[in-house]
């Protein structure tokens, strides 16, 4: 049918132009690992393509999806491409895309129960039950007496466990009158830069973050330091209110202790936040919940769906076992959100457990991979992976240019190059390896520093990643290794 840009589609057109979406959108999946994982882009050069003005007119959907293949595709790089080895996975398998594409079309506002009670009550089903498959205690469900919500990512997530933690650190004081003065965050030198920005978002300055010091061998954080820091600063009449711990490092993915860290926090009344933005949805394996031994002393817990979980961004999940206290913290009930369900206690207005107001009907995308894989696919999914981090670290113990920087966690694997010339050579190599690699096309990584020196990092968990992908990129390793050598 002909389709007339310029006022809002009829379902019929809508139909029309929709089927062509998926079908470029399933022409795109299936023909992403011929494209260079990252192309030859210079900054600007997009730009330089595109009209000097934006439309006067509406154009045809045939004009925008041109522009797609000719415009944006050179200049993407490929998160979902098989090969795509970098930072962590942010997985958009296209059950999930089916699932956001579900939530767009219904359109609906989910701040509260009332302006969409199946939008709630679905999250809170969902929340529950990843919470038990989990390993989390009971007391993070709704039944228990705690309760899950969906946050945009990891970042939101410890934001609002610090406001939360300030609050009932000041037994309420804080909702009024704002920070004392002297209040104090505990991460260490690993812990991932969202805890530094909560901070300053929150107002507490450069100087309410104190940084412990980490194992030289594990880069967890050590006990010792922490409880000698929170010791110190409470001498010097300072306030702690929250730790937090993490289980699976963005640079090596380091775990720390938490079960030694919780008693810590016990003592002095500190707020315990544990964020696994990546890693924490390997519990819905057993066999690999070990590292998460202590999460069930936390206050809250946080792992990212749209990570390694096949959930299109954006899907942070995050658990806490005092709701009443969060929702005390954030709530502000103007006179046009008032509505008797909501007053009355019997229902949960989502609004009050996030920083913003508004929120989409993120539900639907989660709800589509549980459905689509079940919960066997996913645990799969996480095995697979798992067991290709550990072959590529055993390919690397025997070969004598390379060494492991850490032992694998989970599916992440840090190595840098070996070339007998001694550090100042490895790390030279290291990075023109990691340089080579990344401007050929053929795969992607990313890399971190440890003790100072470059680090070439390994993040095994696309949703069409497999065995002949890793050991391709290994090949591509050496053979970046022989020419840098003969250069």
């Amino acid at each position: 049918m002909l389709i007339v840009p310029g006022t809002e589609m009829t379902p019929e057109e809508f139909r029309d132009f929709g089927h062509a979406v998926v079908d470029w959108i399933a022409d795109y999946r299936a023909g992403v690992e011929e494209l260079p994982v990252r192309g030859p882009v210079r900054p600007g050069g997009l730009r330089e393509q595109l009209p000097p003005r934006l439309p006067e007119e509406g154009e045809s959907p045939e004009s925008m999806l041109a522009d797609l293949d000719r415009v944006i595709v050179p200049a993407l790089t490929h998160w979902q491409h098989p090969s795509f080895f970098g930072y962590f996975p942010a997985n958009a398998s296209l059950a999930s895309v089916l699932g956001d594409l579900l939530s767009s079309g219904l359109g609906v506002q989910g701040m509260s129960w009332t302006t969409s009670p199946a939008a709630t009550e679905l999250e809170q089903y969902l929340l529950d039950g990843l919470a038990r498959e989990l390993g989390l205690p009971a007391e993070f469900t709704f039944p228990g007496g705690g309760g899950g919500v969906i946050q945009d990512s990891a970042s939101s997530a410890v934001l609002v466990a610090l406001l939360t933690a300030l609050h009932r650190g000041s037994a309420g004081a804080w909702r009024s009158s704002g920070l004392t003065g002297g209040e104090v965050v505990y991460g260490s030198a690993e812990t991932h830069s969202s805890l530094a920005k909560a901070v300053r978002v929150a107002g507490l300055g450069h100087d309410g973050l104190r940084s412990v010091s980490v194992d030289p061998d594990t880069l967890a954080m050590r006990p010792a330091a922490l409880a000698e820091a929170v010791a110190e600063d409470m001498a010097a009449g300072r306030r702690p209110v929250l730790v937090c711990a993490t289980v699976g490092t963005t640079g090596t993915g380091a775990v720390d202790p938490l079960s030694e860290i919780a008693a810590i926090c016990r003592e002095h009344g500190i707020w315990l936040h544990v964020d696994a933005a990546w890693a924490g949805v390997a519990a819905l394996c057993p066999e690999l919940r070990a590292p998460f031994a202590g999460v069930a002393e936390a206050d809250s817990f946080c792992t990212n769906a749209h990570k390694w979980l096949m959930t299109a961004f954006d899907c942070g999940l995050y658990w806490t076992r005092h709701p009443d206290v969060l929702v005390d913290a954030l709530s502000i009930l103007p006179e046009y959100l008032r509505d008797p369900a909501g007053v009355g206690g019997a229902v949960v207005d989502y609004r009050d457990w996030q920083i913003p107001l508004g929120r989409r009907f993120r539900a639907l995308k989660l709800w589509a991979v549980l459905r689509w894989f079940g919960l066997r696919g996913l645990r799969e999914h996480l095995r697979l992976h798992v067991a290709l981090a550990e072959e590529l670290a055993e390919l690397v113990r025997g070969d004598e240019r390379f060494a492991l920087v850490t032992e694998p966690s989970f599916a992440l694997v840090c190595l840098r190059a070996r070339t007998g010339a001694g550090a100042a050579a490895d790390d030279r190599r290291t990075e023109r390896l990691l340089a080579s690699i990344n401007e050929s096309g053929r795969a992607f990584l990313s890399h971190t520093a440890v003790a100072g020196r470059p680090v070439i990092r390994v993040a095994i968990g696309g949703v069409t990643t497999e065995r002949g992908h890793v050991l391709a990129l290994w090949r591509l390793l050496g053979e970046a290794f022989e020419a840098a050598a003969a250069g």
